[in-house]
């Protein structure tokens, strides 16, 4: 007497909140390779889902540049424009002066106080490592971040400063990579000439030329430089047109990376 003999093999796949059973009917009058392919076939399917593209996110879009090259003028009509088209966006300047370290970091630039070059390059360091986990919790939330400097400052001022290059790299690598740097290039110069400089420990004319130069060191691929010699209006939309394509491409699901990472 001949009996009909199949299983079901079921498996679950998840994929963010949503979860998936897929059912394999497997019976006499298929082969056991076909199976086999089928099966092999859905889990490459899995793992290609699980590590290829990401989920949307917001985009990490930083504003380098020498003092008083307009990085805090031109964040501000950024952050306005990108609200404007509907993106939920966020302001952040380093040093964050409203943290205990940052207000230590905000009485040495302000002459109140003094440190070692070391221990204020770390200072900086770790003002951005306790923003770390809020900062990829904002980006995968959907939320864009504008930062009024980052980590390459904290590496340009410091090596100027005739620290060593990479031993100023060192505690930053782990950080979150931007997805978008504007580099706005102003002569040294040019930048004393406007109003307010000097009011900080480091906007000295001979210092700032040494930053200078340790920002091109520093230039990737991810970095735009912008003319901040422009007239305002003709900056603000420059920026404009690249930083909305670099949103829309951290909504299509672009991978977050991380600095100088291996």
């Amino acid at each position: 007497m001949n009996h009909a003999c199949h299983f079901i093999a079921t498996k679950s796949i998840t994929i963010g909140a949503v979860a998936a059973k897929k059912s394999f009917i497997i019976s006499p009058k298929f082969s056991r390779q076909s199976c086999i392919r089928e099966i092999r076939m859905e889990k490459g399917q899995y793992n290609c889902l699980n590590g290829g593209s990401s989920e949307s996110r917001g985009a990490l879009i930083v504003l380098e540049g020498l003092d008083r090259s307009g990085k805090s003028s031109q964040s501000m009509r950024l952050l306005s424009f990108l609200e404007g088209l509907g993106h939920s966006t966020e302001l952040w300047r380093f040093p964050d002066r409203t943290t205990s370290i940052g207000q230590m970091i905000s009485s040495y630039l302000s002459n109140e106080s003094q440190l070692d070059d070391y221990t204020t390059h770390l200072l900086f360091s770790a003002n951005r490592w306790e923003k770390r986990s809020l900062m990829e919790k904002k980006l995968k939330s959907g939320t864009t971040l504008i930062v009024d400097r980052y980590s390459y400052s904290g590496i340009a001022f410091s090596s100027a400063k005739g620290l060593d290059f990479e031993w100023c790299k060192a505690p930053e690598i782990g950080l979150l990579a931007p997805d978008l740097v504007f580099y706005l290039d102003i002569p040294p110069e040019k930048a004393a000439e406007r109003g307010g400089y000097g009011g900080e420990r480091y906007e000295k004319l001979e210092f700032q030329r040494k930053v200078g130069k340790s920002y091109h060191a520093l230039r990737d691929a991810s970095w735009k430089i912008v003319d901040a010699l422009l007239p305002m209006e003709d900056i603000a939309k420059q920026m404009q047109e690249i930083a909305i394509n670099c949103v829309l491409e951290c909504q299509k699901g672009k991978r977050l990376s991380h600095l100088w990472s291996c």
